[in-house]
């Protein structure tokens, strides 16, 4: 049987590749962990933020919140507390079409 190696997969991102990853900057990343209680970051020594899936799901869903359906911070804070189950699913929904539409897009330009 051929040997398989098994894929890495990456547990912590630094704050710069989570500003790159998600189009945000530095600031409104340190604003966001602020004004949010939902992330659980971890900190070296030097206090650098590592960031893991949860915590990137997280700003996903803020930034959907506050950038797309023009909430406020108090308003995204509140939606996140209250309406958690329905908010998550709503986002998910929304994240897997523009997934399905990236896709769309990518075959329609190979033919």
């Amino acid at each position: 049987m051929p040997y398989k190696e098994k894929e890495i997969e990456k547990v912590y991102w630094s704050i710069g590749e989570v500003a790159e990853m998600l189009d945000l900057s530095f600031a409104q990343i340190r604003l966001w962990e602020k004004e949010f209680d939902v992330f659980q970051l971890k900190k070296n020594k030097k206090g650098d933020r590592y960031f893991t899936k949860k915590d990137i799901e997280q700003l996903k869903l803020i930034k959907f919140l506050l950038k797309e359906k023009k909430y406020t911070i108090k308003g995204a804070r509140e939606q996140l507390k209250s309406k958690k189950p329905q908010t998550d699913s709503r986002f998910q929904t929304i994240e897997a079409l523009k997934k399905i539409r990236q896709f769309l897009v990518e075959l329609k330009e190979q033919i």
